[in-house]
């Protein structure tokens, strides 16, 4: 089955396997570039979706990696504050150049280095997550344990409450 996959996809199956774990990349026809059209092409709650988003520290200029349920939105001064820095969105060449994929494909695993990432408390509350695999058509299954085993991420609580 890897040797059917897109390079990108191959390297996210290759790290996976090197944590030793079993999860399968699957490349879609569809979409998966968004929470929603992931949450479509397998059938699940996007909740369910693992969004892996990039931000970039003001001062410092490192990237700040969040992986994210996909029915929320990040609460930027939340996450600035967990940081100790202002935050401001990536653009596409920085995404690109600390995590190895283009938006709408950016995989929890599989980047050239290590990023500091927080994962998102809500994505603990689900037995099976969905994250992308490389590309905007790869996904892969996966528990919150091997989220967090994958990301070595610090579970914190940045979701934005809307206003009532």
């Amino acid at each position: 089955m890897d040797s059917n996959l897109s390079a990108s996809a191959k390297r996210v199956q290759d790290a996976l396997h090197g944590f030793g774990l079993d999860c399968k990349v699957k490349e879609l026809a569809e979409s998966t570039r968004t929470a929603v059209d992931a949450a479509n092409a397998v059938g699940c709650d996007v909740g369910q979706i693992v969004k892996s988003l990039v931000f970039r520290g003001k001062s410092s200029g490192k990237a700040v990696f969040v992986v994210a349920s996909g029915a929320n939105q990040v609460n930027e001064k939340s996450l600035a504050a967990i940081v100790g820095e202002k935050i401001g969105k990536a653009d596409a060449d920085f995404v690109r150049e600390q995590t190895g994929f283009a938006i709408g494909g950016v995989s929890p695993v599989g980047h050239p280095a290590p990023l500091h990432t927080y994962v998102d408390e809500d994505l603990l509350g689900y037995d099976e997550l969905w994250a992308a695999a490389g590309t905007p058509h790869a996904l892969f299954s996966l528990t919150p344990e091997q989220l967090c085993l994958i990301t070595s991420g610090e579970v914190v609580n940045i979701k934005k409450v809307p206003a009532a």
